[in-house]
């Protein structure tokens, strides 16, 4: 009788929880709940028999988490995603340019986490980690189909943990474990340097994060010093990111007026516009499937502001915009709130921005076709002002 007694109260506590949060579900959504009151019955008989028959004890954290995720993932957007107070305090790392991780960029090739690039003196890289890698598993949970915020948020964590990933290569028979420790990253998203003797000042940008745009203005200065009469912008594997730090990197590249216009559910618009003071040099911007978001706002800026000519394959097409919300319990809400379109109004969503000179490059080819055609270019540009 006592033992009944002590569960039993437990279970008015829960009853009495449960009912707040019902109400306030019932505040937020009125009337369309009104009309699927069926479903909401369904929902709290679930809940109960998930608390007194499920074979183990769940807590109610565990169960309003999992609500939210289920809600969330129900919008079948891969961009929109309930990140933990843990995954979002990574996300925020993330956006910063500085976090504890592994030291390598990924994207997604055919619903696999395929590495994009292993930064020097890096965990990946000691561990012996490349481009092309596809990584099955982390910590032992199949990656295959993961959204990228939630494979990024955990390979990324405090300094000195350990995380492992099952690593598969091409031409290697079977897929392998690899432990690694977790370091504080500071990667440079910005690389730049003088193709020699060309004058030709090559500049990869790898994401957009709060730093990129002071990164981008310090390369451009040092190259200006070495001698750049010609801008080769590599905007190849890049997944996008920050989208002010992408309008700010466009007013380098592009003359002064709209960047990007972004579009909002209630009819809403904005204008994201270049405060030229490009650089009126000869421009030759790099893309491939693995540029996306941000790296396409750029692209699509630099093609219909013909600041510059495309070189490489059709980009990924994600022309939609996330904001990310603060949530009272520390967590957060990364959502789809906004579409954008290009200057001239294109909506690349899903269908990728065609680049002006079509080059097909295999991913592990030793020859960067590319890069030599775009350095073709840019010399005969070059040649057509001297």
């Amino acid at each position: 009788m006592t033992n009944y007694h002590r569960t039993g109260s437990r279970w008015i506590r829960w009853l009495a929880a449960l009912s707040v949060v019902v109400f306030l579900i019932i505040a937020a959504f009125g009337g369309m709940l009104a009309s699927n009151y069926k479903h909401l019955g369904t929902l709290l008989e679930v809940i109960h028999l998930v608390r007194t028959r499920y074979l183990e004890p769940v807590s109610a954290t565990t169960l309003v988490d999992g609500a939210i995720r289920g809600l969330v993932k129900s919008l079948n957007d891969p961009y929109s995603v309930y990140l933990d107070p843990g995954e979002y305090a990574r996300l925020q790392e993330q956006i910063r340019g500085s976090f504890g991780g592994l030291g390598i960029l990924v994207g997604i090739k055919d619903e696999y986490l395929t590495v994009v690039r292993s930064y020097p003196d890096t965990p990946a890289q000691r561990a012996g980690i490349k481009q092309g890698d596809v990584i099955t598993r982390i910590d032992g949970r199949d990656a295959r189909g993961m959204d990228l915020d939630t494979a990024v948020s955990m390979m990324r964590g405090a300094v000195g943990t350990e995380v492992k990933l099952t690593i598969a290569r091409k031409g290697v028979p079977q897929p392998w474990d690899v432990k690694l420790v977790r370091e504080e990253i500071s990667v440079p998203t910005v690389e730049g340097r003088m193709i020699s003797g060309k004058g030709i000042g090559y500049i990869s940008l790898t994401q957009f994060t709060e730093k990129t745009p002071e990164e981008l203005e310090a390369t451009i200065s040092r190259l200006k010093k070495e001698g750049m009469r010609a801008v080769l912008l590599d905007l190849r594997n890049n997944p996008g990111g920050e989208l002010r730090s992408a309008v700010k990197v466009a007013s380098y590249f592009i003359p002064r007026g709209p960047v990007v216009y972004i579009q909002y559910r209630s009819g809403r618009e904005e204008t994201y516009a270049s405060e030229g003071k490009n650089l009126n040099l000869p421009l030759v911007v790099l893309i491939n499937r693995a540029s996306a978001s941000a790296a396409e706002i750029l692209a699509g800026a630099v093609k219909d502001t013909r600041a510059g000519i495309l070189v490489g394959e059709k980009t990924f097409g994600k022309g939609i915009v996330q904001t990310v919300f603060d949530l009272d319990n520390g967590a957060g809400l990364k959502l789809t709130t906004a579409r954008y379109l290009t200057p001239s109004r294109h909506d690349i969503h899903k269908k990728g921005i065609t680049p002006d000179v079509v080059v097909e490059q295999e991913p592990q080819a030793e020859v960067d076709l590319q890069l030599e055609r775009a350095i073709e270019i840019l010399e005969s540009e070059m040649a057509r002002a001297a």
